[in-house]
C-alpha cells in the first residue's frame, strides 16, 4: 500500500490554512504571516523553546470567531538530517488532520517531503484503528522539482517496507517476482527448472525444503548514454525458519522481513528509473523460502554454486550467504559490471556490533566504500565501515569442500566479518561492497521516519549514491 498522504506545492500560504507550520531556529525571530499580538521571540522564550530539530510550539490564533493553530517548529542547524527530523515531527503532530500547510526552509524541499511522507507510512492488514496520518501536505515556498524527488524516494522506501511487511503466507518467491514485474522496468525470472539448468545450486538448496519453489529475479534499468554499470544484489528469503537448524520461536516471528535486502533492490531500481539516473543498474534478488521438511537440505550437505565452487553447509540457518553467493557469482561471470553491491539482513552479529541505527559496509574498494559512506551520510541511511580481516578466513575452511558456510567452533567468532569473507569469495575481482542491514532493517518503535516493522533501510542510500 503506497503512502496515502498527498503533497502539493504553493508559492504563498493559502488563506484559511487549517493547520500552519512555520520554522524557527535558535536566536531567530520568524516572520509570521499572522499577527499573534505577542512578539514571536517573547513567545518562544515563554515556552523555553531552544530551536532544536523536532521541537514544536503550538500557538492558538484567532480566525474570525474560530480558533486556529500555528505550529512553530525548530530546525536545529538546518542540515538535511535536522530538517528530516523536523518534518517527521510535524507529520506526526498533524495526525488525524485533513491538511497541514508547511512553510519550508530554502533548499529543503527533497529532504523535507521525503521525511514528512515517511512519517505518514502505515501498514495494516485490515482496517486501522485510531487516527489516520494527515491526508494532505501543502508545502509553501518549496521547489517543485525537489519535492517530487523527495516524493519518489519516500514512495520507494514505502514499497520496500510494504514488500518486507507482507505476511509470508502471501509472500512467496513467485509473489515477490510478480511484484518486481510491476515496477516499470524489464524483468527476467528464473524458475526452479531454469535455476537447475543454470547451476544455481545455492538458491536451489535453500529453497528445496519449501512447497514454494525459489526464484532468481533480475530487474534492468539501462538509460541511453550510460557509461557505468552497477549491479545491486539483494537477499530475498521470504521466510526464514532456519531450516533444519531451526530458529528459536521468538526469533522466527520477525522472519517475514528476511527479504528486506531484496525489497530494497526492487524499490531502488524502480526509483532510479523514475528519477532518470544516468547509470545502468541491474538488480538481482535471490529469492527462496527456508523451511524444514523431508526434502530440506541437511547440515553436512555439500552444494555446488553457480560457477562450480563447492560449499559444505554446516548450518542451514546461514542460508542468506548461500543464495547471495549464486547471484554474486552470476553477476561477476555474466553481467560484467563496474561495481557490485549486495544488501542483506545477514547476521545477528552485526546487531550486537552496531545496534539498530547504523548499517555495516564491507568492501574490497576504498573508493566504493567512500562513496557509499558519503551517500549514507547524505541520505541519513548511515553506514559504518567494517573490516575484512583476512586472518579470520580459516574459519571458512572445510575438509570436504572448497568452503564451509560457517565456522565450526568459536576460535574466530566475528560472525558478520566471516559472513562477509564468505561472500567475497564469489564477488570476483571487481569493486564489491556488502551491506549487512540486519540491525537496521527492522524497527521496534514508531518514531521519526520509522514505523514498527520494516524500515526500507538502503533505498535512500542507494538512490543517493546512484542519482545524487
Amino acid at each position: 500500500m503506497p503512502i496515502e498522504t498527498t503533497t502539493s506545492v504553493v508559492s504563498e500560504i493559502p488563506d484559511g490554512a487549517e493547520l500552519l507550520a512555520v520554522p524557527y531556529s535558535s536566536g531567530l525571530d520568524p516572520a509570521l504571516p499572522l499577527d499573534l499580538h505577542v512578539p514571536t521571540a517573547a513567545l518562544l522564550a515563554h515556552y523555553e523553546a531552544k530551536g532544536e530539530a523536532g521541537e514544536i510550539v503550538e500557538v492558538p490564533v484567532a480566525r474570525g470567531e474560530e480558533v486556529g493553530r500555528v505550529l512553530l517548529y525548530g530546525v536545529g542547524d538546518g542540515s538535511p538530517k535536522a530538517l528530516r527530523k523536523a518534518a517527521a515531527a510535524l507529520t506526526r503532530r498533524a495526525k488525524g488532520r485533513e491538511t497541514l500547510t508547511v512553510v519550508v526552509p530554502d533548499g529543503a524541499g527533497a529532504a523535507f517531503a521525503e521525511a514528512a511522507l515517511l512519517a505518514a507510512y502505515t501498514f495494516k492488514v485490515g482496517s486501522a484503528p485510531g487516527k489516520k496520518p494527515v491526508a494532505a501536505l501543502v508545502l509553501a515556498g518549496a521547489d517543485e522539482q525537489e519535492v517530487r524527488r523527495g516524493e519518489i524516494v519516500a514512495q520507494a522506501v514505502a514499497l520496500a517496507r510494504d514488500l518486507a511487511n507482507t505476511p509470508s503466507s502471501v509472500k512467496t518467491p513467485a509473489w515477490l517476482a510478480e511484484r518486481a514485474g510491476e515496477q516499470g522496468v524489464p524483468v527476467r525470472v528464473w524458475d526452479e527448472e531454469e535455476l537447475r539448468a543454470g547451476g544455481f545450486g545455492g538458491i536451489l538448496a535453500v529453497g528445496q525444503g519449501s512447497a514454494n519453489p525459489p526464484r532468481l529475479i533480475q530487474l534492468s534499468y539501462d538509460p541511453p548514454g550510460a557509461t557505468r554499470h552497477v549491479v545491486l544484489v539483494g537477499k530475498g528469503i521470504t521466510f526464514d525458519s532456519g531450516g533444519l537448524s531451526l530458529k528459536p520461536s521468538d526469533n522466527m516471528k520477525v522472519q517475514k522481513t528476511d527479504m528486506a535486502g531484496g525489497a530494497v533492490v526492487i524499490a531502488a531500481v524502480s526509483a532510479l528509473a523514475k528519477l532518470g539516473a544516468p547509470v545502468r543498474v541491474t538488480g538481482l534478488v535471490a529469492a527462496a523460502e527456508n523451511m524444514p521438511s523431508g526434502s530440506a537440505q541437511r547440515p553436512s550437505d555439500v552444494i555446488t554454486h553457480y560457477g562450480g565452487r563447492t560449499v559444505e553447509v554446516l548450518n542451514t540457518d546461514a542460508e542468506g550467504r548461500l543464495v547471495l553467493a549464486d547471484a554474486l557469482a552470476y553477476a561477476d561471470d555474466t553481467l560484467a559490471p563496474d561495481a557490485v553491491v549486495d544488501i542483506a539482513t545477514l547476521t545477528g552479529a552485526i546487531s550486537v556490533a552496531l545496534g539498530r541505527s547504523v548499517g555495516a559496509v564491507y568492501s574490497t574498494s576504498e573508493e566504493l566504500a567512500g562513496e557509499l559512506l558519503g551517500a549514507g551520510k547524505a541520505s541519513d541511511d548511515r553506514l559504518w565501515r567494517m573490516p575484512l580481516i583476512d586472518d579470520y578466513a580459516p574459519a571458512l575452511e572445510s575438509s570436504v569442500a572448497d568452503l564451509a558456510n560457517v565456522e565450526t567452533g568459536s576460535r574466530f567468532g566475528a560472525g558478520s566479518i566471516t559472513a562477509a569473507l564468505f561472500l567475497r569469495e564469489f564477488a570476483g575481482k571487481r569493486p564489491w561492497a556488502h551491506l549487512d542491514v540486519a540491525g537496521v532493517g527492522r524497527s521496534t518503535v514508531d518514531e521519526g521516519v520509522l514505523t514498527k516493522g520494516a524500515t526500507g533501510f538502503g533505498v535512500r542510500l542507494l538512490v543517493q549514491w546512484l542519482s545524487p
